[in-house]
């Protein structure tokens, strides 16, 4: 069932664009980065080292019992900042989709703004070049992500790739750091190389990166992605901050169901998004129950470096950069409103002929007038940008359209104790 899988399988296709980017790494329980001692301020770019010799890369696991994780001493005002920039210069068509070549570059900030045991609120802000507002409507709002501090599951991220040794400068300060260099683009893979520091100190936000890159190689790609740091501060001790509304979660905190209607088989999958030190965690399963219920755990949750997240995040702005994005053979875009069993928002319907099964019929995709509308007030980041509902239909001629599948957003809400979108 494309469309559906479509939906419900969001990083699927995402990866499938990006040719497994950054933005597609999910890891099994996972790594834990130690803390250092002295807080950095200021800017600075990363230097380009010198690289040692290279050695065989095995997975970096700091266990619960060697050390105690620097998210339990969070504070009001620890902060990372990063240069970004994307690009695809390679234009084509995907997935039925034009993608145009596109380019993007500014500052993300990601700072803790409550600690509330053992609940550590971030707050994640882009920026466009020079400070200007971002036009690239994903990175238009800052978001809210809460972290849980206290453990719940071992973590761990396996760092791939040949490993060296270096001693950059990046911050105003030198750091101990380990690079990793995957080259997979023999097999039509991407370039990934990452700098992490050895002891992160306030870079426990990001798990210790300092700097990361993604060139694509393969299947037509062109373009890549990159992070550098540009500032880490510790804040001042005392003030637990107010933790902030759920309005507008990156995803972390939060849950969306879709009901899915194939051929005649109907169910309702529920994804729920929550993060750990350092780890955005993504579930999906058949909905049962409230939704909040549903997601208290995530045990057996996919776990994604928040990084990883925030280049995959960066990403998706290159790769669908028009709004709503533009599907080959689409009639003129329509406005209409969708009623998402309560909330009604205003969409805009694009509409395809296609075959279906050897008859005549068309598939039709509605998008969010606005992502963020109010009306959407809770619900997480990947689900705006989707398609709100998305049916393909039969219609022989002289009969009535009969839909063969579909999909809807039919509810979201928030899970984290105490919270309100």
């Amino acid at each position: 069932m494309r469309k559906s899988a479509s939906f419900l399988s969001r990083r699927a296709l995402l990866c499938a664009a990006l040719v497994l980017g950054p933005g597609c790494k999910s890891v099994e329980p996972s790594t834990r980065p130690t803390d250092g001692t002295t807080p950095g301020q200021d800017t600075g770019p990363v230097s380009a080292p010198d690289a040692s010799t290279p050695g065989t890369t095995t997975p970096e696991t700091v266990m619960p019992e060697q050390t105690a994780s620097p998210w339990q001493r969070a504070r009001v005002g620890d902060r990372v900042t990063y240069s970004f920039s994307a690009n695809r210069s390679q234009p084509g068509t995907r997935r039925g989709m034009n993608i145009p070549s596109a380019a993007v570059a500014g500052v993300v900030s990601v700072e803790v703004v409550a600690v509330q045991a053992p609940w550590v609120w971030l707050g994640v802000t882009f920026s466009g070049e020079g400070g200007a507002a971002p036009q690239q409507p994903r990175l238009a709002r800052s978001l809210v992500v809460p972290v849980r501090s206290d453990v719940t599951r071992t973590l761990e991220a396996p760092r791939e790739g040949t490993e060296t040794t270096e001693q950059p400068t990046a911050a105003d300060r030198s750091w101990e750091a380990k690079r990793y260099i995957n080259d997979r683009r023999p097999a039509d893979g991407p370039l990934e190389n990452r700098l992490y520091a050895v002891n992160p100190g306030p870079l426990y936000l990001t798990n210790g990166l300092l700097d990361a890159s993604t060139t694509l190689s393969g299947f037509g790609m062109a373009g890549g992605t990159q992070l550098t740091l540009m500032e880490a501060r510790l804040g001042n001790a005392g003030g637990a901050g107010q933790p902030p509304a759920l309005t507008l979660p990156m995803g972390p905190g939060a849950w969306y169901d879709v009901a899915v209607d194939s051929g005649g088989a109907a169910s309702t999958q529920r994804t729920c998004l929550g993060a750990e030190r350092g780890f955005v965690l993504r579930q999906q399963a058949t909905a049962t129950g409230e939704g909040g219920t549903q997601c208290q755990d995530l045990s057996q949750a996919e776990a994604q470096p928040l990084e990883e997240a925030l280049l995959g995040l960066i990403d998706e702005t290159v790769n669908a950069p028009q709004w709503p994005p533009q599907v080959v053979g689409a009639a003129p875009v329509t406005r209409a409103t969708l009623d998402l069993k309560g909330p009604r928002v205003t969409v805009l319907q694009l509409e395809t002929k296609e075959d279906v099964g050897g008859v005549p019929g068309g598939r039709v995709q509605a998008f969010a007038a606005d992502p963020w509308d109010a009306a959407l007030a809770g619900l997480p980041l990947e689900a705006r940008f989707q398609t709100l509902s998305d049916t393909t239909y039969r219609a022989a001629k002289g009969s009535k359209r009969e839909p063969v599948d579909s999909t809807k957003l039919v509810g979201w809400g928030t899970w984290v104790p105490g919270t309100k979108p």
